[in-house]
C-alpha cells in the first residue's frame, strides 16, 4: 500500500515539473523577443540629435523602381 501511495506521489510530482518547465520554455521566450522588438523598434524609429545639438533631418526612402512587383 505504501509502495503505490509513493509511486502516484512520485508520477504527480514529475508530472507537474514537467508542465511548469514546458510552460517556462513556452512563454518565457516569447516575452523576451517581444521586448527585444519592442527595443529594437523604438531605436529604429528614433532621430537621434548629433553632438552639436542640431536636429537632423529625416532620410527619404530609397526611390522605388519603375518595374512592377511580382508576386
Amino acid at each position: 500500500m505504501k509502495n503505490l501511495l509513493f509511486q502516484a506521489a512520485s508520477l504527480t510530482l514529475v508530472s507537474a515539473v514537467s508542465t511548469a518547465c514546458v510552460t517556462i520554455n513556452i512563454y518565457f521566450p516569447a516575452a523576451a523577443a517581444e521586448k527585444a522588438a519592442d527595443k529594437i523598434i523604438e531605436e529604429v524609429w528614433q532621430l537621434k540629435k548629433p553632438e552639436g545639438g542640431e536636429k537632423t533631418e529625416p532620410v527619404s526612402p530609397p526611390p522605388s523602381s519603375s518595374q512592377p512587383a511580382v508576386e
